[in-house]
């Protein structure tokens, strides 16, 4: 199975495409598409909408796992970052890609086997993973690979695929 991980964002969205077969991860890609901070907003969308068009209609992913959203400070960067990862999610549904949400304790619990593992300790660990030379930068990109892992191992369980089938 093919996997894009994508953490969320509108100045970075990283993403990391994984293909794995059911026991092994291996690395495709990964990457962040950026959008400079003085470009108007909806000039950012248009961005990050025709950039993961392009990304996606290149590696055919069957997968996309992306952070299930959740603010309780900034309301409007919580916007933002929403209006983006609509942008996201709209180009996924038209190519029939299924999306897969994980909470941030679900990533932790699934790359570190513990939820309230810190940030290195889950980007150490996908490295490890991974079997990559060094964590992948910028940050928002490593968070994308651990995303993907993440659907890979819940995917593979015997708890999901019973829900799946029901």
């Amino acid at each position: 199975m093919r996997i894009i991980g994508i953490d969320p964002g509108y100045a970075i969205v990283g993403f990391g495409v994984l293909d794995f077969d059911g026991r092994n991860f291996s690395v495709v890609n990964f990457g962040a598409i950026t959008t400079p901070a003085g470009m108007p907003f909806d000039a950012r969308l248009n961005t990050i909408y025709n950039d993961m068009t392009e990304i996606l209609e290149l590696y055919k992913p069957e997968a996309l796992s992306i952070e299930k959203l959740y603010f309780n400070t900034n309301h409007t960067t919580a916007i933002d970052v929403a209006q983006a990862r609509g942008v996201i999610l709209l180009s996924a549904a038209r190519r029939a890609i299924s999306i897969n949400e994980y909470t941030p304790l679900q990533v932790k619990n699934s790359i570190a086997g513990y939820g309230r593992a810190e940030k290195h300790q889950v980007q150490e660990m996908t490295r490890s993973i991974l079997h990559l030379k060094e964590v992948p930068k910028p940050d928002d990109t490593a968070d994308a690979l651990a995303l993907a892992i993440t659907h890979g191992h819940y995917s593979s369980s015997v708890a999901y695929s019973a829900y799946l089938n029901k």
